[in-house]
């Protein structure tokens, strides 16, 4: 019985570091309401880290493709994904008519876009800025000449 509890806290512990490991660098959010008939509902939350280590499961032919096409922006996306971590809290846009509401922000060290249209569709994106730095890390190491 005490092998058992052993092994037990053994793999519970393990766990715990896993999920720690999975979470270090944060969540992304995404939450999409329609509100008309029929109209979807989606919410899902992914560690950030899966964005990192899906981007090296990438058939290599389609990332150099993508590190190609972006190539002239990735200096752009450089310098704004390391800025936007000196900036944990702070609103970038925000735009407002009769119909429709836009908002950029850094709120707590991760860049979230609100958008709720005439119809009342509402659009919450929320990523930590460290997945833009790594994001931009891996199209670099792939687009030669930058």
């Amino acid at each position: 019985m005490l092998m058992l509890a052993k092994v037990a806290l053994g793999f519970s512990a393990a766990m715990a570091a896993a999920g720690v490991y999975v979470f270090h660098e944060g969540v992304i959010r995404v939450d999409v309401d329609e509100h008309r008939a029929e109209g979807s509902h989606v919410h899902f939350w992914v560690p950030a880290t899966v964005v990192a280590t899906g981007l090296h499961f990438v058939p290599p032919g389609k990332m150099r493709d993508a590190a190609a096409k972006v190539r002239p922006y990735l200096p752009v996306l450089r310098e704004v994904s390391k800025e936007l971590q000196k900036y944990p809290d702070a609103e970038l846009v925000e735009v407002e008519n009769s119909q429709d509401h836009v908002r950029v922000a850094m709120v707590s060290g991760k860049l979230r876009i609100d958008a709720v249209s005439e119809d009342g569709d509402v659009v919450h994106i929320s990523l930590p800025a460290q997945v833009l730095s790594d994001v931009a890390d891996e199209l670099e190491a792939k687009a030669p000449g930058v």
